[in-house]
C-alpha cells in the first residue's frame, strides 16, 4: 500500500485505505482490522495524511516531516493519555513544533497513526508527480509568449491582400465608365455625318430641274416653223 492512498476519516478513530470515491463518499478500509465499508460525505469528511500540515514555529511543515522525524528517533513512543509524556517526546523529536496551536490531541492522533503506519509496513513518503507533467507545464509558459505575435502577423497578412483586390475593382469601373464615354461621342459624330450626308441628294435634283429647264427653250422655235 502507498502512502498517498491512506486518509483520515473525521468522527472515526484510526487510518483507513481509500479503495474508491463516489459522489456521496467513498468505500474505504480499515487498517487496524481489515473492515471494508462506506463512509458519506455528508456526514464525515475525508483527509489525506500526505496532505496535512503541522503548526512550528516558523512555517508549516508537511506531516510527512514529523513522522520521518519519529521514525528516526531512538526515543520510545509514549503513552498517548498522558498529555504530559506526548509535549516531552515532541520537545526531543521535534522541538520546532508550535506548542501553543498544536494541541494534546493532535499529539495523541500522530502517535497513533505512526504505529499504524509502521505495523502495515507503509513508506512515509510523498508521492513524486511524473516527470511528463512537469514537463508539460513548463513548455505553455515559453510557447504562450509568441502565439499573440503569430496571429497579429497572420491578420495583418489577410487584411493587406484585401485592400489590394479592391483598388483594381475601383479602377475597372472608372475605365468602363471612361470607355461608355468614348462611345457616346463617337454615336454623336456618326449621327451628325449621318445629318452632312443628307443634302448631297437635293443638289443633284435642283442640277436635274436646271438642266430640264434649260433644254425646254430650244424645242420651242421647232414649233413655229
Amino acid at each position: 500500500m502507498e502512502y498517498n492512498k491512506v486518509i483520515a476519516v473525521t468522527g472515526l478513530p484510526g487510518l483507513y485505505e481509500l479503495l474508491s470515491s463516489k459522489a456521496d463518499g467513498a468505500i474505504v478500509r480499515a487498517l487496524d482490522d481489515k473492515t471494508t465499508r462506506f463512509v458519506s460525505s455528508r456526514i464525515h469528511n475525508f483527509s489525506h495524511l500526505e496532505s496535512i500540515e503541522v503548526y512550528t514555529v516558523r512555517d508549516n511543515v508537511n506531516l510527512v516531516d514529523v513522522l520521518k522525524a519519529m521514525e528516526a528517533s531512538s526515543e520510545k513512543l509514549p503513552d498517548d493519555k498522558d498529555n504530559a509524556a506526548l509535549k516531552s517526546y515532541f520537545g526531543k523529536v521535534y522541538p520546532d513544533l508550535d506548542f501553543d496551536r498544536v494541541y494534546s490531541s493532535d499529539l495523541k492522533k500522530m502517535v497513533k497513526w505512526f504505529s499504524v503506519l509502521k505495523a502495515n509496513d507503509i513508506e512515509i513518503k510523498l508521492s513524486e508527480a511524473p516527470e511528463e507533467e512537469a514537463e508539460e507545464a513548463e513548455t505553455p509558459e515559453v510557447e504562450e509568449a509568441p502565439a499573440p505575435k503569430k496571429k497579429a502577423a497572420a491578420k495583418e497578412e489577410k487584411s493587406e491582400p484585401a485592400k489590394s483586390e479592391e483598388k483594381p475593382a475601383k479602377k475597372t469601373a472608372k475605365a468602363e465608365g471612361k470607355a461608355e464615354e468614348e462611345e457616346k461621342p463617337k454615336a454623336k459624330k456618326s449621327a451628325a455625318a449621318k445629318s452632312e450626308e443628307k443634302p448631297a441628294p437635293k443638289k443633284k435634283a435642283e442640277k436635274a430641274v436646271e438642266e430640264s429647264a434649260a433644254e425646254k427653250p430650244k424645242k420651242a422655235p421647232a414649233k413655229k416653223k
